[in-house]
């Protein structure tokens, strides 16, 4: 067994939770096949995810009804979203499209929905700013918007989601010329939302806007510190290069699982979950701490979800920031961390 493994009364809690977060999903789920407000079916994806991501025989027609849902929602475009006109950032035809790319392909949309996935794809590349500046290489909520915005949380989607699909390219039809980003750009785009001096060296922003008449109150914290490192690993940057290895030595510095570190329960289950994902895919199995020690971060990620479960299996952020007031995301970004924890 590996030294970072749980311990085996922790893996059978952990189990047993998601047995009940689970059972929560399928009897909140509505006859449409959807979690939450219909109109931004990327909340509905992070359910299908988890389930994907922890096949249970009775999961299966929750996640059959899922599939069918976000399918329902795919544009003209190639986008999965559900266009809103008038509304600003509009569908969110970004982030609903990445999250439902990521699960359809998760639940096994590389054979069952091969074209869906080439056509979302396309979409995401071409939502990629190419314009010189602030926001090159970045990406933003909507395509469509009349001034060019990006940000690193909508950047950070687009990168997980290319480079988790990429093996569809090879079902790509010879004659079409395969889809891909600007990665060069992309990794500069990211590099230049790290924090390179002072206390916060390593860290994170979410965007260096600075907002009209005013100064920006966007500072660095956890969630985008971890979508940071998640996203420098996409652009194929290694644990040993020097940006990498100082965001590792800022989330030691500042590690907690009692808030978002910097954001309070703002965000907390996306922290979480995104946490989980980073450190798992950066190789880290015990996170050096400022004091010298380690941390065995998933024995202590279950133990914190564990104890945050509520009687009837469900997750809730207390702060609806970001939407996590609603139980049906919160319990699935909290199954999709355990996911992790169990890897």
């Amino acid at each position: 067994m590996p030294l970072w493994a749980l311990t085996e009364g922790t893996r059978e809690q952990v189990r047993s939770a998601m047995d009940r977060g689970f059972a929560y999903l399928r009897g909140t789920q509505t006859a449409e096949g959807n979690w939450s407000d219909k109109r931004f079916p990327g909340l509905s994806a992070l359910a299908l995810w988890a389930m994907a991501r922890a096949p249970r025989p009775e999961n299966s027609e929750a996640a059959t009804k899922a599939e069918a849902y976000i399918l329902s929602c795919a544009q003209p475009d190639g986008g999965l979203y559900v266009p809103i006109p008038g509304r600003r950032g509009g569908g969110l035809g970004n982030y609903n499209t990445c999250l439902c790319m990521t699960a359809l392909h998760a639940a096994g949309g590389k054979t069952r929905n091969t074209e869906v996935l080439l056509a979302a794809r396309a979409y995401i590349a071409s939502t990629q700013i190419e314009t010189e500046g602030l926001h090159e290489g970045g990406f933003g909520y909507d395509k469509t918007s009349p001034r060019a915005y990006t940000d690193l949380n909508n950047t950070f989607y687009a990168l997980d989601a290319m480079r988790l699909t990429q093996d569809v390219e090879e079902s790509r039809p010879a004659e079409q010329k395969r889809v891909d980003i600007n990665w060069e750009a992309a990794k500069k785009y990211v590099l230049s939302m790290q924090e390179q001096e002072g206390e916060a060296a390593g860290s994170f922003v979410y965007n260096r806007e600075v907002p009209r008449g005013g100064v920006s109150t966007l500072r660095s914290h956890g969630s985008m510190t971890y979508a940071g490192l998640l996203s420098m690993l996409h652009c194929q940057l290694s644990r040993e290069d020097p940006k990498v290895r100082s965001t590792c030595q800022w989330l030691g510095a500042h590690w907690t699982l009692k808030e978002n570190a910097g954001q309070g329960n703002q965000g907390l289950y996306f922290y979480y979950e995104i946490l989980a994902r980073a450190l798992s895919a950066a190789g880290i199995d015990r996170l050096p701490l400022e004091d010298g020690s380690t941390v065995d971060w998933r024995e202590a990620l279950a133990k914190e979800l564990l104890a945050r479960q509520q009687a009837d299996g469900a997750w809730r952020n207390e702060s609806n920031r970001f939407w996590e007031g609603d139980p049906a995301l919160s319990t699935s970004y909290a199954l999709l961390a355990l996911t992790f924890v169990l890897e």
